[in-house]
């Protein structure tokens, strides 16, 4: 069985697993050893096997619906898997777990920001209603769906602003490598990308191994070495064209990431190849 969470969402909403019933935790009933209680919202979705939660006996493809503060209390007797959606004010939360008959498994995590309208929560409210007034169950089972669709389109839009903000640090970084002989600065290479300065940082801290300031002088000083190694420069002048005007800065910096001065690097770099050869 597959575990990746927006294909079995697919699955439900499209009915090529075909949705069945969708039950509710009562909330009044007391509250026994081991059961689960969150002040918010959740679906608990079974995906495989059969499992008892209190008086019900939730089936393949059967949801529960837990309204805040209630609780559910699954008793994971036979080979199950489950979905379980936690809708917390901030965020989604999405967790497949796998009862194998011996132990439990977390199979899958995922969590998702709740952003734009609050199509979810009008979702939410619309399914305790249609509860207490004891819709049909096509009404309660079409909400549901829609539920579940508002979660895909959640995680189909997180994926792609994950894919955008990746392609758009690459560039940054392709920027970087072909413009470090320049007077480069966090400002300029957001502007050149029409981001802020603060959302170019983000990008560096959430994609990259190394800061904005700390990639700048990475590919500058690796420019660095390779003329030092290939060419007889002045040191001032392969700091020139490596981008950094001062070349007494451009000396410390290369001395504290290679404990040695520039001078020092290619003496030591050609007395290397004279031994070899």
């Amino acid at each position: 069985m597959q575990h990746e969470i927006n294909p079995l969402l697919t699955d439900l909403i499209s009915g090529t697993s075909s949705l069945r019933q969708v039950y509710f935790a009562n909330p009044a009933s007391p509250i026994p050893e081991m059961a689960f209680q969150v002040d918010f919202p959740r679906l608990e979705i079974v995906l495989e096997g059969c499992i008892t939660d209190g008086a019900l006996t939730l089936q393949e493809h059967d949801i529960l619906f837990v309204p805040a503060g209630s609780w559910n209390c699954p008793n994971w007797q036979l080979p199950a898997t489950t979905l379980s959606i936690l809708f917390g004010k901030q965020q989604l939360g999405f967790s497949i777990q796998r009862w194998d008959g011996t132990q439990l498994q977390n199979l899958a995590k995922r969590h998702v920001a709740r952003r734009g309208p609050r199509v979810g929560s009008f979702l939410l409210q619309a399914l305790s209603e249609a509860h207490m007034q004891q819709q049909e169950s096509q009404t309660i089972r079409l909400i549901t769906l829609s539920l579940l669709s508002h979660c895909t389109d959640l995680l189909n839009s997180h994926i792609q602003t994950a894919s955008r903000s990746q392609a758009l640090f690459e560039a940054v970084r392709e920027h970087i490598d072909t413009h470090y002989a320049e007077a480069l600065s966090r400002e300029s290479v957001a502007q050149a990308f029409y981001i802020s300065p603060n959302y170019l940082s983000h990008l560096f801290h959430k994609s990259g191994a190394l800061g904005f300031n700390e990639y700048l002088n990475y590919v500058r000083l690796e420019k660095a070495k390779a003329l030092l190694k290939g060419y007889d420069m002045k040191v001032k002048e392969v700091a020139r064209v490596c981008g950094f005007p001062d070349s007494n800065y451009f000396c410390r910096l290369f001395r504290k990431n290679t404990d040695r001065s520039p001078s020092e690097y290619r003496r030591q770099y050609h007395s290397q190849l004279t031994t070899t050869e």
